[in-house]
């Protein structure tokens, strides 16, 4: 049987984590093994982050809402039950865009649920 070596796929293996890990603070850029720990923990952030987003900007548009919700006489809570209740299907994410960006077609919304 003949000897093989792994230096190819060792070094192509090296390149590919250090390429991930450009850009890190001192060793983790430069050293494999420190840069390999470096971008599982990275990778790990960026999976935990992207689901925490989607969170994040649920609560932003609620918070949009209730702001544009209260000077015309609702509380949040009270407008969602209403637009349930008339069947007006229009998600967060575009009711807090009227809101922010339509105010006036926004006011129209709200008192079609009134």
């Amino acid at each position: 049987m003949v000897r093989v070596k792994s230096g190819i796929q060792s070094k192509r293996k090296h390149k590919k984590v250090l390429k991930l890990a450009k850009g890190y603070w001192m060793t983790r850029h430069k050293q494999f093994q420190k840069a390999k720990e470096a971008v599982l923990h990275a990778g790990e952030y960026a999976f935990t982050g992207r689901k925490q987003k989607k969170r994040e900007f649920r609560k932003l548009w609620i918070i949009r809402l209730n702001a544009a919700v209260r000077p015309l006489g609702l509380t949040y809570s009270q407008f969602i039950q209403k637009l349930a209740a008339k069947k007006i299907e229009l998600d967060r994410k575009i009711l807090a865009k009227l809101a922010g960006e339509h105010p006036q077609v926004f006011a129209k919304v709200v008192e079609k649920v009134k």
